[in-house]
C-alpha cells in the first residue's frame, strides 16, 4: 500500500513545488558560491526569469520561492507573441504585490515595439538603431518613460544580434538613446559565446565588464549577462542581471 507521505501519493502541486524548489535551491547554489568567489554579495544580483513558453502558474510559482527566499526578482518575457499569453491576472496581481518588475530578454522586431513598451519597464535587446528609434517613437506616444541596455554582440558570432563591441560604437548608441526623451541607458546586456570552451565564454563576458569601464558612464551600472548553462562565469565577471530558465523551470516540452 502507498504511504500518505510518498512521493507518487502527493498532490501533482505539491510535486511540482517541490521539483521547483530543488532546481532553485540548485542553482542559487551556484550562484552564490560564484559570488562569493568573486567577493559579491549574491542578493544583490537580480535572477530574471525567462518565461518563455513557461505557463502563468510556472511563473508565479517561481517568483513565490525567490521572493521567499529573499532575492531579487523579475519577469523576462522573450518573445514579443508571448505577452498577451502571460497576461493572467492572477500572476499580474502577484507581480504588483511583490513589487516585480517585467523586463523584455529576446531579440526585437519595430512592429512589436508598442508591445514591449507597454509591457516592460526595462528592455534588455536593443541592438540596433532602428529598434533604438521604434522603441522612442512608441514610448514618446505612450508618454512613459522606459529603461534600455544596449546589447553588444562580445563573442563575434553571427547569429547574435548586438552593436559591435567597441567603445565608440557604444558610446555612439548610448547618445542616440539619451538623445530621445522617453527612454534612458542604464546598461549593457550581452549573449555569452556559443561553446564549451570556458575560456571564449568567459572572455566574451570579461569583455562587455570592459567596455563600461573604458565608457567610464555612471548610468551604465547594470551588466546583463549570464544565462542558466553560465552564470557562474557572467557573476564572477561582474553581472548584475542573471537570467535563468531552465535551471529554474526544468526543460522545456518539444
Amino acid at each position: 500500500m502507498t504511504s500518505p507521505l510518498s512521493p507518487s501519493a502527493a498532490h501533482p502541486d505539491e510535486r511540482l513545488d517541490a521539483r521547483l524548489d530543488a532546481r532553485l535551491d540548485a542553482v542559487l547554489a551556484r550562484l552564490d558560491a560564484a559570488a562569493e568567489r568573486a567577493g559579491r554579495d549574491p542578493r544583490e544580483i537580480l535572477v530574471l526569469l525567462a518565461t518563455k513558453t513557461r505557463s502563468a502558474p510556472e511563473i508565479a510559482g517561481a517568483v513565490r520561492a525567490l521572493h521567499s527566499r529573499g532575492r531579487r526578482v523579475a519577469v523576462g518575457e522573450n518573445r514579443a507573441q508571448e505577452i498577451v499569453t502571460h497576461e493572467d491576472p492572477a500572476l499580474a496581481a502577484l507581480e504588483s504585490e511583490l513589487a516585480v518588475p517585467r523586463h523584455f530578454i529576446g531579440r526585437l522586431q519595430r512592429n512589436k515595439a508598442r508591445d514591449v513598451v507597454a509591457f516592460a519597464s526595462l528592455i534588455h535587446s536593443v541592438d540596433r538603431p532602428e529598434i533604438i528609434d521604434a522603441l522612442a517613437r512608441r514610448a514618446e506616444l505612450a508618454d512613459v518613460e522606459r529603461d534600455v541596455l544596449v546589447q553588444v554582440n562580445t563573442s563575434g558570432e553571427e547569429s547574435k544580434g548586438g552593436f559591435a563591441p567597441d567603445a565608440d560604437t557604444i558610446a555612439e548608441a548610448v547618445g542616440r538613446i539619451r538623445a530621445t526623451s522617453a527612454l534612458r541607458p542604464v546598461g549593457l546586456m550581452t549573449i555569452g559565446a556559443h561553446t564549451r570552451e570556458e575560456t571564449a565564454v568567459r572572455a566574451s563576458l570579461r569583455r562587455l565588464r570592459t567596455l563600461r569601464e573604458e565608457l567610464a558612464d555612471p548610468a551604465l551600472v547594470e551588466l546583463s549577462m549570464g544565462m542558466s548553462a553560465d552564470l557562474e562565469i557572467a557573476v564572477e565577471e561582474g553581472s548584475t542581471i542573471v537570467r535563468l530558465g531552465s535551471a529554474v523551470f526544468g526543460p522545456r516540452e518539444v
